[in-house]
């Protein structure tokens, strides 16, 4: 039989990724419930202790000693402060003072009836009063202990699962699609899945079961069920973390990426900085002929890329921002945080960019309202970045 236990705890630590003092503290827990019901009362504080090697047990009743009370006096205090907290609820008020003491007669034990089993017992002391082990549980006994371990063992599993997820809370990780529900996508790791809610899929693309992705962890959260993994495709999490991945100057710190707006799966751009005059942070991003920023627009399943200088005058950042349209003048409004960027006619299309994209993903990165416009050329056109706001993008951190 204890040779059986033993197997057992081992299985179910190897199986499930849990300590073996977790799985024996819930069988102890699971045998004091079982004892509890079948031999005890509800005026006991079951304690177990039981050895897996044999197969013995120890059961005992653990109280502490408190001071001597007037039990009645104390409920009709309590009850009286139940009053007093109703109706301060009921005025949307708060009652400041202490919950009174009761005594809690399963887990202690007034000095008075201490001192009969024990001469010498103080206030504070732990009392413990041994019981026997009967000869066997019981049929009911064994279902309550199988009961409660098992519920006790998903708990645990759940707490590790849950420990081992929220810390990669801002990572990418690797799952199989699983598939759709409602309107998320479920992607499988293995011992738990995690969704990807439509705000966070990216437009157009294609969610195959079976298919290997790489998504960006948002949060992870416990949940009622379990822990809650909310997966993203479109954060701009993502593409800082693929940067920090395959540029060597960003994840040393040397380059410092200052901002993110993204359309995801369409186009990104990325501001970044340094303080070593020695660095170029644009052709550190981009690499020999491309071979750097080429791996990142591939790992981004073909989303263009523009690597932006980050500058602290809100006009040399605003131009950078609307590459790779030649910017000629821009205008600051303080106030309103407005910006008047003015462009020749050959450019305005460009800053522009298909639907309004690139001034809209360049107003999005510097945090400023851009409003192109046309010097030169057939009439005077303006286009305000507020314009045809159909995708959205946000500020990396």
């Amino acid at each position: 039989m204890s040779s059986e236990i033993t197997k057992a705890i081992q299985y179910i630590c190897e199986d499930k990724g849990l300590a073996p003092e977790a799985v024996l503290e819930t069988i102890e827990v699971a045998l004091a419930a079982a004892f509890r019901k079948d031999f005890g009362n509800k005026l006991q504080n079951i304690k177990v202790k039981f050895d897996p090697e044999t197969g013995d047990m120890k059961v005992w009743d653990e109280k502490v000693v408190v001071e001597d009370a007037d039990v009645e006096a104390q409920e009709a205090a309590f009850a009286a402060y139940i009053e007093r907290k109703t109706a301060a609820e009921s005025q949307h008020e708060e009652l400041v003072e202490e919950e009174p003491l009761r005594f809690n007669p399963k887990n202690e034990i007034m000095l008075k009836d201490a001192v009969v089993v024990k001469a010498d017992a103080a206030v504070g002391d732990v009392m413990v009063t041994p019981l026997d082990v009967p000869a066997a549980f019981g049929r009911m006994a064994a279902q309550t202990a199988k009961q409660v371990i098992i519920q006790k063992l998903r708990e645990a599993e759940r707490e590790t699962i849950f420990g081992d997820f929220k810390d990669k809370e801002g990572a990418i990780l690797t799952g199989t699609v699983q598939r759709r529900e409602m309107r998320g996508v479920l992607v499988d790791f293995g011992k738990i899945s995690g969704i990807i809610p439509p705000e966070e899929q990216m437009r157009g693309e294609q969610y195959i079961p079976g298919r290997r992705i790489k998504v960006y962890v948002v949060s992870v959260a416990m949940g009622s069920r379990g822990p809650e993994i909310i997966l993203s495709r479109s954060h701009t999490g993502m593409v800082q973390r693929i940067f920090e991945k395959e540029i060597p100057e960003i994840a040393a710190g040397v380059v410092v990426i200052r901002g993110i707006a993204r359309d995801a799966g369409v186009r990104s751009k990325v501001a970044v900085a340094t303080e070593d005059e020695g660095i170029d942070p644009i052709g550190s991003c981009i690499g020999q002929r491309g071979s750097r920023i080429q791996v990142v627009i591939d790992e981004l399943g073909g989303e263009k890329i523009d690597i932006i200088a980050y500058d602290e005058d809100p006009q040399t950042y605003i131009a950078h921002a609307l590459s790779p349209a030649k910017v000629g003048k821009v205008e600051l409004n303080e106030a309103g945080k407005t910006a008047v960027v003015s462009v020749s006619a050959d450019q305005f299309s460009l800053a522009i960019g298909r639907g309004g994209q690139n001034v809209r993903l360049a107003a999005q990165l510097t945090g400023w309202k851009i409003n192109v416009a046309q010097e030169g050329g057939e009439g005077e056109q303006q286009y305000s970045s507020e314009e045809n706001p159909e995708a959205e993008g946000e500020t990396a951190p």
